[in-house]
C-alpha cells in the first residue's frame, strides 16, 4: 500500500490513506491542516476556434490547438459507425469512434507529420474514406498532450471527480504526496468488476464521474478516473495502453517535479518507487503482484492517451 510523503512529526504532510478522506470541504473544518502545495483546480480546457481546419462535407479536422498536443474533431453526417485515425510519427495508428459532437484526441508522439482520417462504416468491418490529411505538428508543451483532458478521460472543473482530486490534495506538500493520496484513495475506492470485463464493448471509453460513483469498473476505468484527478492538479498523466502478460490492459504513468516521469505508476515505500498499477494494486495480492511486474518486462505499451 502507498502512504503520504512525510508525516506530522518531521514537519511534511500527515499520512492519509483513502479510507479516511471523504468528500467535504476542507475550508469548513477548522481542525484540518493544508499542506503547503497549491491544491487549486488546474483543468486545462480544450478549444477548436477554427483557426486551422480541415474538412469534408460532413467531418472537421480543427488542427488550431496541434502545437498544444490535441486536435479536436467532429462528425455531422448520418453514418452510424464512423471511426477517426491518427497515425503520428512514431508510426503508430491510433482508431477511435466518433460519437457525433465535438471531440478532442491526443497527439501523443510529438512534433512531426500525423496523419488523420475519418472512415464511415459501409458494412460489417468495412469503411469507405470520408477524409485523410496530412498535418505538420511542432509541439510547443511536451505535456500538453498530457495534461489536456481527451475522448479517453474528459473532464472539467466541475466534475466531482476532479473536486475529490481537490480534497486528496489538499493535505500534500509536494507533487509525490498528491500523487500518493490519489493513488490511494483510487486503489480503496474502485473495486474490479469482472462481469463488465467480460461483457465490454469494443470503443468503450471511461466516464470518470460514473466509474466512481458507482465504485466498480475495468482497468481502463482505474487508470481514466486517475488519469483525470492527477491532470486536473496540473501533474502531466499519461494513459497508457497495450498488454500485461497476455490481458489487454490499461495502466498510467505519471510526471512529478521531485522525479521525472514515473513509469507503469508505482509502489512508493517511502524512498524508493517500483513498478505498479492501480488495477492490479486493488485486486492482486502484494508479493503475487511483484512476481508478475518485476522488472516491469511483462507490459507491453502499445497506445498512449
Amino acid at each position: 500500500m502507498l502512504t503520504a510523503c512525510g508525516s506530522p512529526n518531521d514537519g511534511g504532510s500527515p499520512s492519509v490513506y483513502a479510507d479516511e478522506v471523504s468528500y467535504f470541504d476542507p475550508t469548513t473544518d477548522p481542525s484540518v491542516v493544508k499542506g503547503t502545495r497549491d491544491n487549486s483546480i488546474r483543468c486545462l480546457t480544450p478549444a477548436a476556434p477554427g483557426t486551422v481546419v480541415f474538412s469534408s462535407e460532413n467531418a472537421v479536422i480543427d488542427a488550431s490547438n496541434a502545437s498544444q498536443g490535441y486536435i479536436g474533431a467532429s462528425y455531422l453526417g448520418d453514418c452510424p459507425k464512423v471511426k477517426l485515425q491518427i497515425t503520428g510519427p512514431d508510426a503508430v495508428t491510433y482508431s477511435f469512434d466518433m460519437h457525433g459532437g465535438q471531440e478532442y484526441f491526443p497527439l501523443s508522439a510529438g512534433s512531426g507529420t500525423y496523419t488523420v482520417g475519418v472512415y464511415e462504416n459501409i458494412s460489417a468491418n468495412q469503411y469507405s474514406v470520408n477524409m485523410v490529411e496530412d498535418i505538420d505538428v511542432a509541439i510547443s508543451d511536451e505535456f500538453g498532450a498530457f495534461l489536456y483532458p481527451n475522448q479517453y478521460c474528459m473532464f472539467d472543473a466541475s466534475s466531482t471527480t476532479v473536486k475529490k482530486a481537490a480534497d486528496l490534495a489538499f493535505f500534500a506538500d509536494t507533487d509525490l504526496d498528491v500523487i500518493t493520496n490519489i493513488y490511494n484513495y483510487v486503489i480503496k475506492t474502485i473495486s474490479y468488476d469482472h462481469d463488465m470485463a467480460e461483457n465490454i464493448q469494443s470503443g468503450y471509453v471511461c466516464d470518470v464521474d460514473a466509474a466512481l460513483e458507482r465504485g466498480s469498473g475495468i482497468c481502463l476505468d482505474y487508470a481514466a478516473v486517475m488519469t483525470c484527478m492527477l491532470r486536473s492538479q496540473g501533474i502531466p498523466t499519461r494513459l497508457e495502453v497495450g498488454y500485461a502478460g497476455s490481458a489487454y490492459h490499461a495502466w498510467i504513468s505519471t510526471y512529478a517535479d521531485e522525479k521525472g516521469w514515473i513509469n507503469g505508476i508505482i509502489e512508493f515505500d517511502g524512498t524508493n518507487w517500483s513498478l505498479m498499477d492501480p488495477t492490479f494494486s486493488a485486486n492482486t495480492e502484494r508479493e503475487e503482484l511483484k512476481r508478475f511486474i518485476g522488472d516491469g518486462s511483462n507490459y507491453l505499451l502499445k497506445y498512449t492517451y
